[in-house]
């Protein structure tokens, strides 16, 4: 097998950045089109929040682009993040991402199965 050909079916592709209504966008959403990885864009207006959720057995990568807020999981300190910074949530974490700054919080979540 050629070592750039795609595998198990899989094939590379290229997806433009444009939030959509409510400033989500789904990038990657799992099997078939990936091997299990899920990711998308947010965009949080000022004051907003994701929304406290768990990612189950998951764990979860942020990809901070621009703006500022906090990671705020359950049982630890809120986190600080900003545009530049990768942030990690581990499986089984109720967690949630608010926008403590003045203009919009844009960031990439990566979700992958935590086996």
């Amino acid at each position: 097998m050629d070592g750039n050909a795609p595998r198990d079916g899989l094939t590379p592709k290229v997806i433009p950045l444009e939030a959509g209504p409510g400033g989500r966008q789904r990038l990657l959403k799992g099997a078939p089109e990936t091997a299990g990885m899920r990711s998308g864009m947010v965009v949080l207006p000022p004051g907003a929040s994701v929304g406290r959720h768990d990612t189950g057995a998951h764990e979860e990568q942020l990809l901070i682009l621009e703006g500022e807020g906090e990671l705020r999981v359950e049982g630890s300190e809120p986190l600080p993040i900003a545009a530049g910074v990768a942030a990690y949530c581990p499986p089984h974490s109720l967690h949630d991402v608010v926008n403590t700054g003045s203009k919009a919080l844009r960031y990439i979540y990566v979700v992958a199965d935590a086996r």
